[in-house]
């Protein structure tokens, strides 16, 4: 199927190269948790391998920021680049590249995805396979995912495996016509690791069922890592509530509000505090420009008039293993990132999801088979929330014992992804 070369790329002296494609800079600590998972899973089923990580960022500062801080020497850091905007174009119209995008943009749009990914295409060739990561990417929570698509098709064309790593997937039934276009799509690929239950269910619902494989979310294998001098910046008490926030939420619970948005989350956090006693943790775990976790519960946090002395805003410094290992301080988690939420999931901590997608149902129904704990954008009223994180702090002890039993299969079926990429690449 793939010209019959992935034999010696994996067995060369080097080790296989592996392209991570489809990532968000560190600063969503979500996307690091998944190439920390990932480098961990296939370190332990190929020897010695590479890392091509091609992401998107929003600047060359933020890019090289993040190139310059990478601590894995067998990572190398590429720059895609995203569908520009008229207002893009108009605002760098001097640049070359904008005239070959305009150009491919209105004339050869077939074209196009080549541009995107034109620093990836030249590894393409020593490439043992492509994994598509990022988490939530195929879905129309962001919008149509044509950046997404353009990669698949790239591979597809150059004869490389192109698998949908550790993805929830769907829904699409908002525009009937792309999701048979999807599903269509979909066949195609080498491999769906999918996350969670909830998608393979809606895969098998639109038909694509053979390259369907079950696994967890890669970044459940992330190890967590103290801050050094964290007892210097903050003090992290014992039997404390963690709360991550989004202004992303704001699309989902007030209609894209917000400054309402804002209000509500002061008053769910002012409540927590109030209800429980307990110091409260706001931890923010994405901080890229355009949703920034820590902007945001700045704000909200500023509109607390009593009880703010309970309450501590975390620094925006930390890395996703330093902030994995502050929520896994946590009596009970509460949070809007999915990732966080991972985070402290497979820390044992008794965690609360504010759900918008399905990812997060999905994950709490193959943990504990039921959806319980998440809380969709119309159940975010302040006594709701403080209710139930009172409820979970009185059961603490049964839940932690709970994770402690479950969570070695979760990090198993991760494991399990880099087993069947092995036998799909040896196949």
């Amino acid at each position: 199927m793939f010209g019959g070369t992935f034999g010696g790329n994996i067995m060369n002296e080097e080790g296989p190269s592996f392209i991570l494609a489809g990532n968000a800079p560190y600063e969503n600590r979500g996307c690091e948790a998944i190439v920390r998972g990932t480098v961990k899973i296939l370190r332990e089923h190929f020897k010695g391998p590479r890392f091509i990580c091609i992401s998107r960022f929003s600047s060359d500062e933020q890019f090289n920021r993040q190139q310059t801080g990478e601590r894995d020497e067998a990572i190398t850091h590429l720059q895609t680049r995203g569908r520009m905007s008229r207002e893009q174009a108009l605002r760098n119209f001097w640049r070359p590249y904008t005239w070959s995008y305009v150009h491919k943009r209105y004339f050869r749009p077939e074209m196009l995805k080549y541009l995107e990914y034109q620093k990836m295409i030249p590894h393409l060739d020593d490439a043992a396979a492509v994994l598509s990561v990022g988490g939530d990417n195929y879905s129309l929570d962001y919008g149509v995912p044509t950046l997404f698509t353009d990669l698949d098709d790239i591979a597809i064309e150059k004869r490389r495996p192109i698998v949908l790593w550790g993805a929830s997937v769907g829904p699409f039934d908002k525009i009937p016509e792309y999701e048979g276009y999807m599903a269509r799509h979909l066949r195609e690929v080498t491999g769906i690791f999918a996350r969670e239950s909830v998608t393979i269910d809606y895969l098998r619902g639109i038909g694509v069922v053979e390259n369907v494989y079950p696994v967890s979310d890669p970044a459940f294998m992330m190890d967590p890592e103290k801050p050094a001098g964290i007892e210097d910046e903050i003090s992290i008490e014992e039997d404390s509530i963690g709360i991550n926030l989004s202004p992303l939420m704001a699309n989902y619970v007030t209609g894209g509000d917000l400054d309402r948005w804002t209000e509500l989350a002061a008053s769910i956090v002012a409540g927590v505090a109030a209800r429980t006693g307990m110091r409260v943790y706001m931890i923010p775990h994405v901080t890229v420009p355009d949703s920034n976790d820590y902007e945001f519960m700045s704000r909200a946090v500023a509109r607390i008039r009593d009880g703010r002395e309970k309450i501590t805003l975390v620094p925006p410094r930390y890395s996703a293993a330093e902030t994995k290992w502050i929520i896994g301080k946590m009596a009970v988690f509460a949070g809007a990132r999915t990732h966080a939420t991972v985070a402290a999931l497979s820390s044992g901590v008794p965690t609360l999801s504010f759900a918008y997608s399905i990812k997060a149902r999905g994950i709490n129904r193959d943990l504990f088979g039921k959806d319980d704990n998440c809380l969709g954008p119309d159940m975010l009223a302040p006594e709701t929330i403080t209710e139930k994180i009172s409820s979970m702090l009185s059961q603490r002890s049964q839940i932690q014992s709970y994770l402690r039993s479950t969570i070695p299969s979760v990090q198993e079926g991760a494991m399990r992804a880099g087993k069947y990429l092995r036998n799909i690449l040896d196949d």
